[in-house]
């Protein structure tokens, strides 16, 4: 099984041409895809129905799109209003079934200065060869590490609480003649989970430490339904990002694989690709047997 993390940037690539063909390029051959930054109707990518265009070109997959924030982008033509709404978030395609997804809003500080955006972390139900499994695109705060940890503490929370809250919906049926579950049974919510996206830390970071629990003595520590760094699991070092600080380059892993504890041992790649320009982020490839 082979999963795809990558912040594609709108379309936008390192050489700062809109070209979103070239991130849907880098998507094929891979059955998870975990996207961040994916947008409808901005003026900056011509008005671009995005998510429409991916799942287009990836016709064999599964999709579910959850934007953080919506805006209004209508325009009155004849007298009649053309509804419109202008979208940032996240997505996720499979290609296997999505039985359910659900969109969680992270926290956010309000900022004086630089910009701050509100992010997403969105949750998909997929029923994979290896059984069902909750995969998660999630884009973390880039301003600040106290942002970034709340965010953290708030996914870990809802990680936590799986087991007693369940997925999108549970119980009885009292009202079938309203035929809600439409004869389903309820639709499983197992603990196991891949979290995949831009988390905007570094390796060994505070966040990266708040993620997995590790501590220098015991780096190789397994906790039940605790999270696991798919990359580290290899002994990979690679980058997912490239940034000019101070006339320097400068390489880093912000992006990131984490897998619970029971499909730590099925991790058997990691790898990046510095040479693709398609964004500003390297695409995060890891392999599953």
């Amino acid at each position: 099984m082979r999963l795809l993390g990558y912040n594609i940037q709108y379309g936008f690539g390192r050489d700062g041409r809109h070209d979103l063909s070239r991130a849907i390029r880098v998507m094929q051959g891979a059955d998870l895809i975990c996207l961040q930054e994916v947008e409808r109707n901005w003026a900056r990518s011509g008005l671009q129905d995005q998510p429409l265009a991916i799942m287009q070109a990836l016709p064999q997959h599964y999709a579910v799109y959850g934007p953080a924030f919506d805006m209004d982008a209508s325009h009155v033509e004849a007298g009649r209003v053309v509804n419109r709404r202008r979208q940032f978030g996240t997505m996720i395609l499979s290609r296997w079934p999505i039985l359910w997804s659900r969109l969680h809003l992270l926290p956010m500080r309000r900022m004086v200065a630089p910009l701050n955006t509100q992010n997403p972390a969105l949750e998909a139900l997929v029923v994979t060869p290896l059984g069902p499994i909750r995969v998660w695109s999630i884009h973390l705060a880039h301003v600040g590490v106290s942002e970034r940890l709340e965010q953290i503490d708030m996914l870990l929370a809802h990680h936590d609480r799986v087991p007693l809250a369940g997925g999108p919906w549970s119980g009885t049926d009292d009202e079938p003649e309203r035929n809600w579950t439409e004869g389903q049974a309820e639709p499983p919510c197992p603990v196991t989970a891949i979290w995949m996206g831009d988390f905007n830390c570094e390796p060994g970071s505070a966040e990266h430490r708040r993620i997995t629990g590790q501590t220098p003595y015991h780096p190789e520590a397994l906790y039940h339904g605790a999270l696991v760094d798919a990359v580290s699991r290899t002994g990979a070092r690679l980058h997912t990002h490239e940034k000019m600080i101070a006339g320097k380059t400068r390489l880093r892993q912000l992006d990131h694989c984490f897998v619970t504890a029971d499909l730590a041992p099925r991790v058997t790649r990691a790898w990046s690709d510095p040479g693709e320009i398609a964004s500003d982020h390297f695409p995060l490839w890891v392999d599953l047997t």
